[in-house]
């Protein structure tokens, strides 16, 4: 996923936590929001469906563990009792009750007072493909 400056300006946030355990990248894509977390200081686990999207990520962010996974598939063993989880333009292309499966079980995954960052695209954003394309279901 592209990356631009929209994580910058959580870093300093996430530098008040002093965040000890792995970072979870849910939607890794090309690696962009991993380098950001890496440059950090953060040590990154992060994963993509795109065997491309994770072998570029790989070259890109050696010191990051980066697999090919599915979303909704089993994730990273480690992926427990975290203290941040990331997912960048990666949760909007499920249907509602796979979002809500997924969403709890990053919930599951976090231990208090942790962080979760996500961004989505909006519905009504025709600028990146809202209203376009075949109903699948209500808002998706």
């Amino acid at each position: 996923m592209c990356s631009g400056p929209w994580l910058d300006r959580w870093l300093p946030l996430i530098a008040q936590r002093e965040i000890a355990s792995p970072v979870l990248e849910i939607g890794c894509g090309f690696g962009d929001d991993t380098l950001t977390l890496i440059r950090a200081g953060l040590k990154v686990m992060a994963f993509d469906l795109s065997p491309e999207c994770v072998a570029i990520a790989q070259q890109r962010a050696p010191e990051a563990q980066i697999e090919c996974r599915d979303t909704r598939g089993p994730w990273p063993e480690a992926a427990n009792n975290l203290e941040l989880v990331l997912a960048s333009l990666s949760l909007h292309y499920f249907p509602w009750d796979e979002t809500r499966n997924i969403v709890h079980r990053i919930w599951s995954s976090l231990r208090p007072g942790a962080l979760f960052l996500c961004r989505l695209n909006s519905i009504e954003d025709v600028n990146f493909g809202a209203g376009q394309g075949e109903l699948i279901e209500a808002n998706f």
